[in-house]
Order: structure tokens, then C-alpha cells, then sequence
């Protein structure tokens, strides 16, 4: 006989990956109720993703969780492309902190994983459920049904008002609704081994364009090496597991495979695919269950965790009646163009690495060659400019018609001082609010009681910023609520130098949503709370 447990809550997630567990902090942290659902007993373990960016991180920071994933991480990881001879012909390094983190670093995707799930604890109206099987699910104009069966049979109903499918690239949710998803599987697989007590402990990521078999050799925290290489025709998963074809496979690219310790080996298929639509009322597709991509420029993991970054404010203000549901259309508005534009740029590096055809290998080295020893283009590869930043032409914003407007795209995030003498990073002053950021004057100035009355409800911070060095004048002007910081450097007066307008408007995501100066903030406020369907 089995039991039938009824539930309710306000968001359900499906899926304990990454994305699925960053928006539930995030939601937690709004005071929202929220339950998680995973088919697996536990989290994943085997490898995944190794390739964290700044963005991510800023994600993580807003959870309140950065300084518990940090130490995971390997800061400032380059990624060198080699020629088959291992000359350097591209190598990727950033080194610029505009959002407060290094621009790539390496990690171990299960510990950081862990990191999340053990941060949703702290929250008593948040419950995570290992061993479910989503069985069948519907929805109506007030929320969605979820029929969801146990390890032992047992039956469980659970209604949320939103489901948010993190379910994964063979998505159960987006498949049930019909929903398209278009793109290519590459031809090849590759296998990936992770080795323990690292045997050639250099530091980096590289990538061999070795025409024979082409493989990637990285750094990973903690002493683990990570190799992957491409599956030949005709190989399988099953024979290049055993221990003597994998110890083959290292003996190409180690000097001894003798006490080798292999923690894990799986091998992938590298698919380039995008929903047709990422909403269906009260459904939202997010990560791998809205786009998936090839890892070469490791933003598999990176777009989703934008999508967690960008959808759950959004869906926050709706449950918490702040705005209605029409701002969660804006959810693929601004999302799905980069999504698209971060597979294009995967597909193409997995094309240096690996060209469709011999002779494009030698054209590549040859062209590689020649434009490693042009500076500005050696400095593009470096500073990793070719990487396609967010910007939205669309959506939560009020544009303008300046093509160079900052609006749209992510502020940045220095070091800021406080009046108590501390300094810290920008986002620790914000917290999860909007945040109205002008230079050096009163941030409430041009704005009516009644639009104060609206910022307020929508959760805001008023910031007045002014040069480090004038906090300690004891004559300068105080505005009530307004929390007054330093700029350390030049960092936040160079950003405002670039504009005409001398007051910021920014959304709990940390992108731009507007620009004024005092005398149309009011006017400007108005126009982002119709876009932001402000209640």
C-alpha cells in the first residue's frame, strides 16, 4: 500500500546542480519558501565543470556564500592553446578584477556544489528532496502541481506557485511541454580523467591541437590533474575505462604512468543546443535545461549561473507580490541572445582545438604563427576581450539611444571605504536590493515622496559616493538614509566620467537599469517600475 503525502510551498526547483541550488539560496535569502526536488540520492561527484568566472563568483558573493567557495578555487588560471609541436600559440590570461574576482579560475565543481547545498540549511522554510522521481506535473492560472514518487514508492503532490526546471540538457520538464530544442551534437566524444597528487604539478590549463588525438591537460585545486581526451572512431566508454587503456592514454602525455591514482573517468558528448523559449506561465527553464554548450571556453557552467543570477530576483519580487508576472518574460528577453552567443564562441574553440578538417589545422598554427606576434591582437587573446560580455538591448531597463550606454551591461565592483574606516566590495554595501548609486550628491534628491515610498518597497539602497579621502571632512553635507562610501581609486569617478549622468540605477543582479541625473530620476523611475511591473 502506498502513502500519499500533500505539500505546498511557493517555488519548486527541479534539480540540485548548481543552478538549481543557487536559486534557492538566493530565494531563501528573500525569505522565500522553497523546495528543491533531485531523482539522485546525493550530488553529483563525477567530473564536471572546472572553470569558474568573475561573474559566478559575484553570484556566489550575493548568496553570502563567496568566502566559504573561494578557497576552492585556483585564482587567475590561464588557458594556453598548444600546437601539436607544444609551442604557445594563444594564451589567455586576464588579469583585470573588474567585478570584484578574477576573470577565470579553476575549481572543483562537487566541492563548490556541496558549498551550496550545506548554505540552504540556514534556512527553515527551504527543504531539499533526495530520491524523487518527478512523475507528473501541471499547471493552472494559481501555480503548479507536481506528482513526485519515492525511492520506496511512496507518493507525494506538491504545489508551488512557480516551478523552476534545473533539470539538466534531457530535461523532463522542457520535453513535456514540447519545447524545441535546436542545435548540434558534435561528432566526437571525449573522455575526461581526473587524477589524484597531480603528477606533473604545473600550474594552468592546456589545450593540445594534436592532429592525432587532441587532448586538455589542467591544473585543478587541491593537487588533481585533469586530462581529456577525444574519443577516436570506434572506441567506446566501456573499453577505454579499463585500467590499461586509461594508464595508455596518460602514457601520451606523462612520463610514467607508475602509481598513477585516477579518482574518476567519464566520457561526454558535447552538444550545442538552445530552447526554442525559456517560460510557459509558471514554468522556467534554467542551465543546461535552457542551453547547452561545449566546454572549451567552460561557460556551460558560467551561463548557467547567469540564469540563476538574473531570474531569481525576478521571480522573488513576483511571489513577494512586488511586481507582477509579467517581469518574468524578461527573464528570456535578456537572456537567450547571450546564451546563443556563449555557444557560438564554445563551438568555435572547440574548432581551434580540434579543426573538422586536417588542412584547417595547419592554417590555424600557421595564422596562429603570424598574429601572436601583433600586439593588439596578443593583448585581445590575453585580456580574453573576444568573450561576449552580457549586455541586454531589452527588457528590466530603460534604455537610451547612446549605443555606448552603459545601461544594460554589469557595473562594476571595486573596493569601497566605509565611514567606520573598513573596506570592503562594493556588493557587501548593496546586499540583494536595488541600489541608486550617485557621485557626490544626495541620491533622493530629484525624487518625489511617493517614488521613495516605491523604492523602498522594492527593497533599495541609497549610495552617495565620494573620493575616500573627503569622508573624514567633518563639514561635508549627511543625507538622511543615505549610506555614504569611498572610492579607494579612480575605479567608480572613471566609470562615471564615461557618462553624462551623475546617478545610477541598479538592479539586485548587478546590471545597469537606468541612468539620470537628480532632476529626472523621478521621471526615469517611473519608466523602470512600468518595465519592471512594479505593483
Amino acid at each position: 500500500m502506498t502513502n500519499t503525502t500533500n505539500f505546498t510551498t511557493e517555488v519548486a526547483i527541479l534539480g540540485a546542480g548548481p543552478v538549481g541550488l543557487t536559486i534557492a539560496n538566493y530565494l531563501s535569502k528573500q525569505g522565500i519558501q522553497v523546495t528543491i526536488i533531485e531523482q539522485l540520492d546525493t550530488l553529483i561527484d563525477y567530473p564536471r565543470a572546472i572553470g569558474i568566472d568573475d561573474e559566478s563568483l559575484r553570484t556566489i558573493q550575493s548568496l553570502g556564500l563567496i568566502e566559504k567557495v573561494l578557497p576552492h578555487t585556483t585564482p587567475n588560471h590561464a588557458m594556453r592553446f598548444l600546437t601539436p609541436k607544444g609551442r604557445c600559440f594563444a594564451d589567455i590570461q586576464p588579469m583585470t578584477r573588474e567585478f570584484g574576482f578574477p576573470r577565470r579560475n579553476a575549481f572543483i565543481q562537487p566541492q563548490v556544489d556541496n558549498v551550496l547545498l550545506e548554505g540552504l540549511k540556514q534556512y527553515k522554510n527551504t527543504q531539499v528532496l533526495f530520491s524523487r522521481q518527478l512523475t507528473e506535473f501541471n499547471q493552472d492560472s494559481n501555480g503548479v502541481t507536481l506528482h513526485i514518487e519515492t525511492k520506496d514508492k511512496n507518493k507525494e503532490t506538491i504545489r508551488a506557485q512557480y516551478l523552476i526546471a534545473c533539470d539538466g540538457g534531457n530535461s523532463i520538464v522542457r520535453r513535456t511541454l514540447n519545447i524545441g530544442f535546436d542545435g548540434k551534437t558534435a561528432p566526437n566524444q571525449w573522455i575526461v580523467v581526473d587524477i589524484e597528487n597531480d603528477p606533473l604539478a604545473t600550474p594552468h590549463i592546456y589545450l593540445c591541437c594534436d592532429p592525432v588525438r587532441p587532448y586538455v591537460s589542467a591544473a585543478l585545486p587541491h593537487g588533481i590533474r585533469r586530462f581529456e581526451f577525444m574519443v577516436m572512431p570506434g572506441e567506446t566508454q566501456e573499453e577505454l575505462s579499463k585500467p590499461e587503456n586509461i594508464a595508455k592514454l596518460l602514457s601520451k602525455v606523462l612520463p610514467t604512468t607508475d602509481g598513477i591514482e585516477v579518482i574518476r573517468e567519464r566520457v561526454y558528448t558535447h552538444n550545442a543546443r538552445i530552447a526554442d523559449k525559456f517560460r510557459v506561465d509558471r514554468i522556467l527553464l534554467a542551465g543546461d535545461a535552457a542551453h547547452i554548450m561545449p566546454v572549451w571556453q567552460g561557460q556551460g557552467y558560467n551561463s548557467g549561473m547567469r540564469d540563476a543570477f538574473n531570474l531569481a530576483w525576478k521571480v522573488a519580487l513576483v511571489v513577494q507580490s512586488k511586481a507582477s508576472p509579467a517581469l518574468l518574460d524578461t527573464y528570456q528577453i535578456e537572456r537567450k541572445d547571450h546564451a546563443k552567443a556563449m555557444i557560438d564562441l564554445s563551438v568555435m574553440a572547440g574548432h581551434v582545438l580540434a579543426p573538422p578538417k586536417k588542412w584547417q589545422g595547419f592554417v590555424r598554427d600557421s595564422i596562429a604563427y603570424v598574429l601572436n606576434y601583433i600586439k593588439p591582437i596578443k593583448q585581445y587573446l590575453l585580456e580574453m576581450r573576444f568573450k561576449p560580455m552580457p549586455k541586454y538591448h531589452d527588457g528590466a531597463l530603460v534604455l537610451t539611444s547612446d549605443k555606448e550606454s552603459p545601461v544594460g551591461k554589469m557595473f562594476i565592483q571595486p573596493e569601497v571605504k566605509l565611514e567606520s574606516g573598513e573596506t570592503v566590495l562594493l556588493d557587501e554595501v548593496i546586499g540583494n536590493d536595488f541600489a541608486i548609486i550617485a557621485w557626490g550628491v544626495d541620491p533622493k534628491w530629484g525624487l518625489s515622496q511617493e517614488n521613495i515610498a516605491k523604492w523602498k518597497n522594492l527593497g533599495v539602497k541609497f549610495i552617495n559616493v565620494i573620493p575616500a579621502v573627503q569622508l573624514n571632512n567633518e563639514n561635508r553635507i549627511q543625507h538622511e538614509h543615505v549610506i555614504t562610501i569611498g572610492d579607494i581609486g579612480t575605479d567608480i569617478r572613471s566609470w562615471f566620467g564615461k557618462t553624462s549622468e551623475s546617478v545610477v540605477i541598479l538592479r539586485p543582479d548587478r546590471f545597469v537599469a537606468a541612468l539620470a541625473i537628480p532632476q529626472t530620476l523621478d521621471t526615469v523611475s517611473n519608466q523602470l517600475f512600468a518595465k519592471l511591473h512594479a505593483n
